[in-house]
């Protein structure tokens, strides 16, 4: 295939035959292998939750600190596990990361 592109096929009616008969064969090989989806496991933990929003949305710990409107330093010792969210960081998590409510409780 790479060849016959690499060489040219357009005027050459035969050429241009064989280019479609090959890009067909292509298409068809192609739609035949079953697309699976990677497995994401489901966040242990709040702070997974949070790394994944950073990652996600290429942030890094500063600017999701003040997306959720606290220190860098609170913020990293909730990611270090030192401190856990209180109910109104648990709050801005829901509103401003848009994360379930009811998950951000029982994982907080």
């Amino acid at each position: 295939m790479d060849k016959l592109i690499a060489e040219g096929f357009e005027g050459d009616k035969e050429r241009e035959a064989r280019f479609l008969v090959l890009a067909k064969a292509i298409e068809a090989y192609e739609d035949s292998i079953p697309i699976m989806p990677l497995p994401v496991p489901p966040p242990k933990n709040l702070v997974d939750i949070l790394e994944h929003k950073m990652y996600e949305q290429r942030m890094k710990q500063r600017d999701l600190a003040r997306i959720l409107n606290v220190s860098e330093a609170r913020l990293s010792d909730v990611l270090s596990g030192k401190r856990k969210p209180n109910l109104d960081l648990a709050k801005r998590i829901h509103l401003r990361l848009g994360v379930d409510a009811e998950t951000v409780l029982r994982l907080a």
